[in-house]
This record gives C-alpha cells, sequence and structure tokens, in this order.
C-alpha cells in the first residue's frame, strides 16, 4: 500500500494534524509496504483508543478520497485492520526507541 510516495507523505501530514489536535507530539513515522511504526510522546491522560480510531478513520477516509487507486488494492473495502500494537516506554531510552523506529523505514 505505501509504495507511492505521495501516498505516505500524505499519510504522514494527516496523523501529524490529528496528533496535534490531540496535544500528541509525533516523534518519528517510518512504514513498510502494509504498515507504518510512529513513536510518540503524549500526556498519560491521552484516551488513547480515541486517538487511534481517530488516525485510522480519517486518514483512510482522506486517503480514498485524495488516491482512488488504493480502494482496487482494499482487501472487502477495508484500509486499515481493526487491531493495532501499543506498547509503553519506561526501561528503554528515547534514543533506542527511535533507532527502532528508524531502522523499520522502507525494510
Amino acid at each position: 500500500m505505501f509504495e507511492n510516495e505521495k501516498i505516505v507523505d500524505f499519510l504522514k501530514q494527516k496523523i501529524r494534524e490529528i496528533s496535534e489536535s490531540f496535544d500528541v507530539d509525533v516523534l518519528n513515522l517510518e512504514y513498510d509496504k502494509d504498515h507504518f511504526h510512529m513513536l510518540f510522546k503524549a500526556k498519560p491522560t491521552l484516551d488513547m483508543p480515541k486517538y487511534i480510531n481517530a488516525i485510522k478513520t480519517i486518514t483512510s477516509r482522506e486517503i480514498q478520497r485524495n488516491f482512488p487507486e488504493v480502494k482496487e488494492k482494499l482487501w472487502k473495502g477495508v484500509f486499515w485492520s481493526p487491531s493495532y500494537f501499543l506498547a509503553t516506554t519506561g526501561q528503554v531510552t528515547l534514543g533506542v526507541l527511535k533507532k527502532y523506529v528508524e531502522e523499520q523505514g522502507n525494510a
């Protein structure tokens, strides 16, 4: 899905816009052909499911609207899977996390 640089740039821009409205600081975004890794900093009061749902809903709608050709690649018309992986940190330094996310880029 993310072989097209225009789509990737659009996705990154939308995620940053959405994150700003949730007062979330996006530190890094990298991607592979069918998923992305995001490193972000947020207050402990962030409503995480609402934030993730906003990212998935808005980016899916806007990418399909602006890049209708992606609809041909979707499975049953679904852009994102209903699941996500989220990990919080405390024992790992920010530098180690950034390095991990950067290494995911175009893996």
